[in-house]
């Protein structure tokens, strides 16, 4: 097996990616090797010319910014490290792809090239969740603002199927993000979102709101992808004032600093319970193949968990499961 990542992308690339890809290999098979792409220069020096043999470099020219159009990049940037890795999944040169870059370019170039697995409307990009009682998928966070009922349904399939194959939970439960528990809550796509999982999913919990998220019964959250995109960064900016205000009174208080040094183990456990980087990244659904999204931030420990996630997702055939599982509901409607 061979997996592809891209080693400019993401804020710490493209040293993360590098280290990431390092540990990685000690939790590998002999016969599994990565092939990373992008300046050929830039990486060799970054290895300090001691390159691991399970380790290849493909170089690339083009280096996609901020700036550029994510439609127009397989004509602009053709030669760009997220271009040349989904292309090689496309030839079955690798099985997978990872990158800690541009998500509206990974989304696009992973669309245009790698196509939609058979029957599914549009794909999505989920986010793993942790909580105190295991995992829990949001889907979708940011690919498909304007979303239709049978969209928000298929995302309910794909998000269930993805981890079931990663975490084993053969029984994963369902719940549709509202503004109420009541099934006459939400807008209109949310009233008949909820009809159509209540009579076809016996494992739909009912509507679930912002507060109960994180303990709610379900395992897969779904919602379009504005409610899940505003929705996970108010997530993310909310636990990092939360985290500076407690550094912050700690800081100023010398009894707090006492009671900090004793709870430390609570806090360590807390912290990696909670850590994304636990988890690595998560693929973007409904693509006939395996690209992987991570997050923009992804330190080593990340990249390594997002190579093993691919590689999950290779072995225990997560494409060919949910195509399977699409065909199945599409027999019902």
């Amino acid at each position: 097996m061979i997996i592809a990542l891209d080693a400019m992308g993401g804020d710490y690339a493209p040293r993360a990616v590098i280290n990431g890809a390092i540990e990685a290999l000690s939790s590998t098979p002999e016969d599994h090797e990565l092939l990373l792409f992008g300046d050929e220069e830039i990486l060799e020096k970054e290895f300090n010319g001691s390159i691991p043999s399970r380790i290849s470099i493909h170089h690339c020219t083009d280096v996609i910014t901020n700036h550029d159009q994510a439609s127009r990049i397989l004509k602009t940037k053709p030669n760009s490290s997220i271009v040349q890795g989904i292309k090689m999944v496309k030839n079955n040169h690798v099985q997978g792809f990872i990158s800690a870059g541009n998500t509206g370019s990974i989304l696009a170039a992973s669309l245009l090239i790698l196509g939609r697995i058979s029957g599914v409307r549009r794909p999505a990009l989920g986010a793993y969740i942790p909580t105190r009682t295991g995992g829990k998928i949001l889907c979708d966070v940011g690919a498909n603002p304007d979303a239709k009922p049978v969209h928000l349904v298929q995302f309910a399939i794909m998000g269930s199927n993805y981890l079931d194959h990663i975490e084993g939970r053969n029984n994963t439960k369902i719940g549709l993000v509202n503004i109420g528990e009541e099934p006459n809550k939400g807008s209109e796509l949310y009233q008949e979102t909820y009809k159509i999982l209540k009579d076809k999913f016996p494992n739909f919990v009912g509507n679930v709101e912002g507060r109960n998220v994180l303990d709610s019964d379900a395992n897969v959250l779904v919602c379009d992808g504005f409610v899940g995109n505003t929705l996970l960064k108010f997530a993310e900016s909310w636990i990092n004032i939360f985290g500076s205000e407690i550094k912050s009174q700690i800081k100023n208080n010398l009894s707090y600093k006492l009671g900090a040094y004793l709870l430390n183990p609570v806090f360590n456990e807390i912290r990696k319970r909670y850590d994304y980087e636990e988890h690595g990244g998560v693929p973007l659904l409904g693509l006939n193949g395996v690209s992987i999204v991570s997050h923009g931030s992804a330190g080593s420990k990340s990249i390594k968990n997002s190579i093993l996630a691919a590689k999950k997702c290779v072995d225990k055939n997560l494409i060919e499961d949910t195509t399977h599982s699409i065909s199945k509901f599409l027999e019902t409607v």
